[in-house]
């Protein structure tokens, strides 16, 4: 049986302000979250120090080099590789950068088990040799087409988690709306929630809904449309939709 790797070495020159603190402290300030720092104490010589193996609590020391190997063995079984449309605009050894398609969900369901993004990372990943853990970062709906960002093992994952929750990481998108009367620029602040009996629609919802913020700027306006830059502080499903059928667009 063909066994499949997903394998990143990472290599740090240690600062002198970090001298003398532990290896997982250090890691902590590069964005390893705890549950990385589990899960490589498991993997076979995953900390290393000048070619030899230490462990997390070793104090780092001046002229020290800190070699850190990320070795995943394991697949997402439950995503079976399809060959599919996998336009990739950008790849390294941490992240790869998708242009999904328009009619693409993002991830397996009981309607859509094989022709999600999903399924085309996991035959991209097949044919490369490589292991598989669908680390999706951000979402988007199925009929948005826009980049999709995957991160390529654990770490990577985490820190590009941490940077979506601190909105370090910034969306933009186009969309085409009915009516020229519409502001040159504004910001909607609707809370959204789920239309009653409905697992996916959306609605404004001031009770319970979840705060959601969209801004937009006009691009342009021509025969009673307006083409729209919109930044969104939240990423609530079907925020954009909502929001502009809210102010009548």
């Amino acid at each position: 049986k063909k066994r499949f790797d997903m394998d990143r070495t990472l290599r740090y020159d240690i600062p002198p302000e970090m001298i003398g603190h532990k290896i997982s402290e250090f890691l902590r300030s590069k964005g390893f979250s705890n549950q990385n720092l589990t899960d490589l104490k498991k993997m076979d010589h995953s900390v290393m120090i000048g070619g030899r193996w230490e462990y997390m609590t070793y104090r780092l020391q001046e002229g020290d080099t800190l070699e850190i190997r990320i070795r995943e063995t394991d697949v997402s079984q439950k995503i079976p590789p399809v060959e599919l449309p996998f336009p990739v605009v950008y790849e390294d050894e941490d992240i790869t950068v998708v242009d999904k398609p328009a009619h693409m969900p993002i991830h397996p369901s009981m309607k859509n088990y094989e022709n999600t993004l999903g399924n085309a990372a996991a035959y991209y990943y097949r044919e490369q040799g490589k292991a598989f853990i669908y680390r999706c970062v951000n979402r988007l709906d199925k009929d948005t087409t826009g980049l999709t960002i995957l991160a390529k093992h654990m770490v990577s994952c985490s820190i590009l988690y941490d940077a979506m929750t601190e909105r370090e990481i910034h969306r933009e998108y186009i969309a085409i709306v009915e009516g020229e009367d519409l502001a040159d620029e504004g910001t909607v602040d609707l809370p959204l929630g789920r239309k009653e009996n409905s697992a996916i629609e959306r609605m404004v919802d001031y009770e319970n809904g979840e705060k959601a913020v969209t801004h937009y700027k006009v691009l342009g306006r021509r025969n009673g449309l307006a083409l729209l830059l919109l930044k969104l502080e939240t990423g609530r499903t079907h925020q954009i939709r909502v929001h502009m059928k809210a102010i009548g667009h």
